[in-house]
């Protein structure tokens, strides 16, 4: 209807937001900026401007992810450079020999699909629906919490001008969001050096790739060989990829758990409503340090961290195995351990996006209890051999636990027994374990 009340209050404000966005306000569009986490160049600014005002014609319920994506090619492919072909030949040979050892020294099968090399641009595009189904409900939350502290904080004048604005709030807050994201996985691609990279399964099952201008700046310094380095780390993606092709199970339930860690994740409106309170529209900074900060986030809550701990066990177990797989296969590569001190520093202290990414999310990326998994891994080995190891990723009910990490004697003996062939003592628990690995449904009663 023409004379619709809440209509004509919906354009009000719509034109009151346009007004802004155009620069016809007391606010510097250069500060708004900042606060998404652009550059301070006219560019970036006008590119800001108009996903806003895209945001506020939008009529759709969720987040617009193309903007995540937009920012994080823009991000990526700057200083970005094409592969020489001589590069090339050399990391297609690198994974030819790579997968060549690997053969000899683990049971999981050999990857259907040619491993790859990439750019940094191509990697964001290939990686960004992973981050944004892991960033997605927290997104969510904190653009649904702006939208009712701003309703609450608004002025009693405003009140019905904002009534049916929430729906462009949420908008703009997820695009802004969306932004911050972009700019965290841009930032990646410029820092990871595969597909497995960050020890959660990134790209589709069974693929595996290289970003051969990463590999170059991680071999620069370290007076290694090129060719050792580019070799090392191929053995290390393949066996990444091929332990989540074996595993079909592992992808899906480690990223059910992460999207159910974030889900769980709520926002601490207490200090949402303190900066509204104090929010100062010519410092919109103060916005971006929260978001980006993690400020916006509370403590975990008991069972979150019970949830965290069983990922960080999953993760730990998958980068172990990784390692001691990677250190089998690579065992005559003179600097194997010279390449894997440097991955292991590396992996310690993390890069800069994957720290924007714990606080932006609410999630470490990186295992806490690596050593304890790769010990483990390296005993199940000895005492069962590669066979016998890779057989406990058939089934999720086989899986070594936390209890293993903490102690791995008990499995240790029973895999030593079954290799030797002696009949191992079972609790209930193994009982069950055993009979579902041999496939059995009844075991025969003893008389």
């Amino acid at each position: 209807m023409a004379d619709d009340p809440d209509k004509d209050q919906d354009d009000e404000f719509r034109d009151m937001l346009r007004e802004f966005l155009s620069g016809n306000s007391s606010i510097d569009p250069s500060q708004l900026a900042g606060a998404a986490g652009l550059p301070n160049d006219p560019a970036s600014i006008a590119q800001l401007l108009g996903q806003l005002q895209n945001a506020i014609r939008s009529n759709g319920d969720g987040i617009n992810w193309d903007l995540a994506l937009e920012q994080a090619r823009t991000l990526a492919g700057a200083d970005a450079r094409s592969t020489e072909p001589a590069e090339r030949a050399a990391l297609e040979q690198a994974f030819h020999v790579a997968a060549l050892w690997l053969d000899g020294v683990t049971s999981v099968a050999e990857l259907t699909t040619q491993p790859q090399l990439i750019g940094r641009v191509e990697w964001a595009r290939q990686t960004m629906p992973l981050w944004t189904q892991l960033a997605e409900p927290v997104a969510l939350s904190i653009s649904d919490a702006l939208t009712q502290v701003l309703k609450e904080q608004a002025p009693e004048e405003m009140q019905g001008m904002l009534a049916n604005a929430g729906q462009i709030m949420r908008s703009i807050g997820g695009a802004l969001f969306a932004m911050q994201l972009g700019q965290v996985v841009g930032q990646l691609a410029k820092e990871v050096v595969s597909g497995g990279d960050i020890g959660i399964p990134l790209l589709e099952d069974g693929h595996a790739a290289l970003l051969p201008q990463n590999v170059a700046e991680f071999g620069d310094g370290l007076d290694i060989p090129e060719d050792q380095v580019q070799l090392y780390l191929a053995v290390r993606e393949l066996a990444h990829a091929r332990l989540f092709r074996h595993a079909k199970w592992l992808r899906l339930q480690l990223l059910t758990s992460i999207t159910e860690f974030a889900k769980g994740i709520t926002i601490d409106t207490s200090r949402l409503e303190e900066l509204a309170e104090s929010f100062d529209p010519a410092n919109p900074e103060e916005l971006r340090e929260a978001m980006v900060s993690g400020a916006l986030i509370p403590p975990k809550t008991e069972a979150q961290q019970a949830a965290l701990a069983r990922l960080e066990t999953v993760l730990a177990l998958v980068e172990g195995w990784v390692d001691v797989v990677t250190a089998e296969a690579t065992k005559l590569l003179p600097k194997a351990d010279a390449i894997a001190e440097t991955v292991r520093r590396r992996r310690a202290s993390g890069g800069p996006a994957e720290s924007a990414f714990a606080t932006l999310v609410g999630l470490e990326l990186r295992p806490r209890r690596l050593r304890e998994a790769a010990a483990m891994w390296k005993a199940v080995s000895e005492a069962a051999g590669a066979e016998g190891r890779d057989r406990l990723w058939s089934h999720p009910d086989l899986m070594p636990t936390g209890a293993d990490l903490d102690d791995p004697s008990a499995l240790v003996a029973r895999l030593t027994a079954e290799a030797s062939g002696e009949e191992p003592e079972y609790d209930a628990v193994d009982q069950a374990l055993e009979d579902l690995l041999r496939g059995d449904t009844e075991r025969p009663t003893e008389e």
